[in-house]
């Protein structure tokens, strides 16, 4: 099984956010797949469902971003899932806008959502894709990641959240190695 989390904030003046591409990136597995995101829990919204022939759980935390963790502690002991089987999609301020990473580990890189994780799995060791979403001019970093795109890095954010629904295909096929030797 693999538990695919979308990281973001709740809530509509979020939606569009640089820190919600991670949510976007889960909407769009869930449509190109045909797995709703149907059942309501109090710290996730979930949809069931096969890819590749993998069972995968997709997640939108009900968490805001700093408290993501609370969600990974609930998907662990709901499925009774390994960190390596949860894998977190996610926005990083340090790669360029539309820029994919895949890592079968790694640090927060002060990421306050992966440092949450991080800290109630108490492993560094899970998977993650991270998506660019530009590092802001000066060090206003909060208006910068919650604010939204303009037009041309909305198209470039558009075509990574095509490439992480590939590349999550690909994982449930072929497997994690084989995802980071191709997509990054």
């Amino acid at each position: 099984m693999i538990v695919v989390m979308g990281l973001g904030n709740p809530g509509r003046p979020y939606a569009r956010s640089r820190h919600n591409v991670g949510l976007q990136c889960v909407d769009k597995l869930s449509r190109h797949y045909d797995i709703p995101l149907q059942e309501r829990r109090r710290h996730a919204v979930l949809g069931q469902g096969v890819i590749s022939g993998e069972e995968v759980v997709l997640v939108r935390p009900r968490t805001y971003m700093n408290r993501s963790g609370v969600a990974a502690g609930y998907l662990r002991d709901r499925y009774h899932i390994t960190p390596e089987s949860l894998l977190v999609v996610y926005d990083d301020m340090d790669l360029p806008i539309g820029k994919v990473r895949i890592r079968a580990q790694g640090s927060s890189a002060g990421h306050r959502g992966i440092e949450s994780i991080i800290a109630e799995l108490g492993t560094r060791d899970f998977p993650r894709i991270r998506i660019g979403v530009g590092h802001p001019e000066g060090t206003d970093i909060i208006p910068h990641v919650l604010g939204p795109f303009n037009a041309e890095e909305a198209a470039a954010i558009e075509d990574a959240i095509g490439r992480v629904t590939e590349a999550v295909g690909y994982i449930a096929e072929h497997g994690l190695n084989a995802a980071m030797n191709r997509y990054n």
